[in-house]
């Protein structure tokens, strides 16, 4: 073996072990049409009562506005943020406020939530 074909394998195995560290998890939300969606297209809110990081929706709200749900394992980054819930349920936060659907979107790209009862908003990424 040449040692050009050495390093070059040497080289090869390093790289593949460096991949799983370096790979990125996929942020929880992104944007479109200026506003933040979840995966599925779905329009996310925040809550004027949340504050400190700290969500105040439960009960029958949390079953309106559906927590966007953090998965174990899920780890923040930059402006995304998980923050525990009273339930002890993991949710997803975005520059401090956590982040929502409403029961009443039906369709991606509904926003039938928003300015509701002058609390909920549209989540966008300069919030």
């Amino acid at each position: 073996m040449t040692q050009f074909t050495q390093s070059f394998k040497a080289l090869v195995l390093a790289a593949a072990l460096a991949l799983p560290s370096m790979a990125m998890a996929a942020d929880p939300a992104m944007m479109k049409d200026g506003m933040m969606v979840d995966h599925k297209g779905m329009t996310l809110y925040t809550f004027d009562k949340d504050t400190g990081g700290k969500s105040v929706c439960t009960g029958d709200c949390a079953k309106n506005w559906p927590p966007l749900a953090a998965k174990a394992g899920d780890k923040a980054e930059g402006k995304w943020s998980i923050v525990k819930r009273d339930d002890g349920t993991m949710q997803w936060a975005y520059d401090g406020k956590p982040l929502y659907t409403f029961m009443k979107d039906k369709a991606p790209g509904d926003m039938t939530g928003d300015k509701m009862k002058d609390v909920w908003h549209v989540a966008r990424e300069h919030m």
